[in-house]
């Protein structure tokens, strides 16, 4: 029988986004602006980002889907090519790929990190393929050492999806900054937001400007540029563009939660050790993974119920639920889409399979209190 979920009293909800008085006080500092889009609280954003991310250039987008096609289109990726990514990641991931006119091909994770797996990727490459999307899933880096030796080998480019990971760093250096371009998400369940919106990093001055303008329409000349400078209409389109562009508001508020972004990760750090230090003796959960050569972001909890469990994982979805707490499952794998069944219905994923049965998202944000923590554990413990 299923959960009729409107009729249910939430008692921890699955996110929470931050907003506070001086991320307000910034929006509407913004909006007394003459430039409400592409203006200079937009560079400022672009500028403090990229020295958080120690990269040389951030392009800010619309969101993080717009920055992973650009990002993908500054490379090079066309129409008959192949992008090898993970078969568990939000469609976002493929639905980038597909729009440049390439196919996406799924290679399967491994199963402790959840992240793509470097056998696999081997497995998929061919004479089409241009270039690996890894996924850094739940605020957990890929081993880039190994992706980047896999890439050099067969002379692929990568673009990191880093929309899980703001503050996620790999032998101390941090994601995005691995491969030609990083892209970032800032949506609202993110560890950081702006409501929407997105942000590419890159060392590369073309890539940089190749996105910076094709974001706008294409047009060679920004709006501060058009208005200060020459007649506003003297400008030139080389090649299509698109209207991608992230605006003076959403940047202000992403300024103003980037000043905070080290003291959100540091509390989530804490709320991931409560969880693990009161859920590592129940029989048939199985905790997240974490590794001595990555700083994590922390943006999921993603615990396993395994088989030596009494209960399912949608046992345990539905017994949660009933006590009033909201959990999710992170995700659904792309291979299970109808967009992507045929392309990959001759390719095995068993490691996806066990993980889709397995996972579950526990309520996991700064803002969650010590009594909705102690009320879902409490509760885990009852289920089990």
């Amino acid at each position: 029988m299923k959960l009729d979920q409107s009729s249910l009293k939430v008692k921890v909800p699955f996110f929470s986004h931050s907003i506070t008085n001086d991320d307000k006080k910034s929006i509407s500092r913004a909006l007394d602006s003459n430039l409400l889009t592409d203006g200079p609280i937009l560079r400022q954003f672009e500028q403090k980002f990229a020295e958080f991310t120690d990269a040389t250039h951030a392009v800010g987008t619309s969101n993080a889907t717009s920055a992973l096609y650009l990002a993908l289109r500054s490379v090079g990726i066309r129409e008959g090519d192949e992008v090898i990514i993970p078969n568990i990641t939000f469609v976002a991931t493929a639905n980038a790929v597909l729009q440049t006119g390439a196919k996406p091909i799924l290679a399967d994770v491994d199963y402790e990190t959840m992240n793509i797996s470097h056998s696999e990727i081997i497995k998929k490459i061919n004479k089409k393929t241009r270039a690996i999307i890894p996924v850094h899933l739940a605020g957990k880096s890929c081993d880039m050492e190994t992706i980047l030796k896999i890439a050099k080998r067969f002379r692929l480019k990568i673009i990191e999806d880093c929309a899980h990971a703001i503050g996620t760093k790999y032998k101390n250096k941090h994601v995005g900054t691995f491969g030609d371009v990083g892209c970032f998400s800032f949506y609202p369940t993110k560890n950081m937001t702006t409501i929407e919106g997105g942000m590419a990093i890159t060392n590369s001055e073309k890539i940089a400007e190749y996105i910076r303008v094709a974001r706008n329409h294409g047009i060679n000349r920004n709006l501060m540029q058009r208005y200060s400078k020459k007649k506003p209409w003297e400008y030139d389109v080389k090649e299509v563009g698109y209207n991608f562009r992230l605006d003076e508001i959403r940047s202000a508020l992403g300024l103003s939660q980037l000043k905070r972004i080290d003291h959100i990760n540091k509390q989530r750090r804490q709320i991931y050790e409560f969880y693990n230090r009161h859920l590592r003796k129940i029989s048939g959960i199985a905790l997240p993974s974490d590794s001595n050569i990555e700083t994590n972001s922390h943006h999921l909890y993603i615990i396993k119920i395994t088989e030596s469990c009494k209960i399912s994982r949608d046992e345990m979805y539905e017994g949660l639920l009933k006590h009033g707490i909201q959990t999710t499952i992170h995700y659904k794998p792309l291979n299970h889409f109808t967009v992507l069944k045929k392309e990959s219905s001759k390719s095995s994923f068993p490691n996806s399979e066990i993980l889709y049965k397995q996972c579950l998202s526990l309520p996991f944000y700064p803002g969650i209190s010590k009594t909705q923590l102690e009320y879902v554990i409490k509760t885990l413990h009852k289920l089990t």
